[in-house]
């Protein structure tokens, strides 16, 4: 269910994400042109990935779901503990709410080399509550266990920018080179256009 809810909106915003890549990379490389900056692959697709995992979070929050009926739940834990644990209804409102918000967690704490769990907790707050604000007035819900299972995934997001941060300086110095980091994106980028590309169905699969 959540891997099919994830296909169908990256579906649907492709447009917007083609014109909003083509656009935004023209405009970075002819800054790092025009202001003689060193150019690192790995860094700018990483930038290039956040902007997409927003596009896709605003997909994902404002346009699935459309027919359900609005409301306000003001009382921690009660959506949470409607679902029986292992069910699909589990897995997509609960696990999903913390597993869409982990990606926000993690490159937000790497963009504000966020060290403390303080620095992520407020900014993930207000995000999620602008989410859930946005939601009720288009016709959807207001869900406070919505805003503590998202601020969760952005917490386990920054553990996750903290733990891979600290392996990464005890690892070989070849290992913390900018070219192992760049092969590694290239790979990724390959695999996720592939994908893409079946996704919005251009053909060879």
């Amino acid at each position: 269910m959540i891997l099919d809810t994830l296909t169908n909106a990256i579906f649907d915003i492709w447009p917007m994400f083609v014109i909003v890549f083509i656009v935004l990379v023209t405009i970075r490389i002819s800054y790092l042109k025009i202001n003689h900056e060193k150019f690192v692959f790995y860094r700018e697709f990483l930038n290039l990935v956040f902007i997409f995992y927003i596009l896709l979070l605003y997909q994902l929050l404002t346009s699935t779901e459309m027919n359900t009926t609005g409301g306000l739940n003001l009382v921690p834990f009660t959506e949470i503990f409607r679902y029986s644990i292992g069910s699909n209804l589990f897995l997509y409102n609960v696990v999903g709410n913390i597993l869409i918000f982990l990606p926000f967690g993690y490159f937000v704490s790497g963009y504000i080399k966020a060290s403390r769990i303080s620095h992520i907790l407020f900014i993930s707050f207000v995000t999620s509550l602008t989410v859930e604000l946005v939601q009720l007035y288009i016709g959807r819900s207001f869900d406070i266990d919505d805003i503590l299972l998202n601020v969760l995934g952005s917490i386990l997001g920054f553990f996750l920018f903290i733990g891979l941060t600290a392996i990464k300086k005890h690892m070989p110095r070849f290992f913390q080179s900018d070219l192992i980091y760049n092969v590694l994106c290239i790979l990724l980028m390959v695999i996720g256009i592939l994908y893409f590309i079946k996704i919005i169905g251009l053909g060879w699969f």
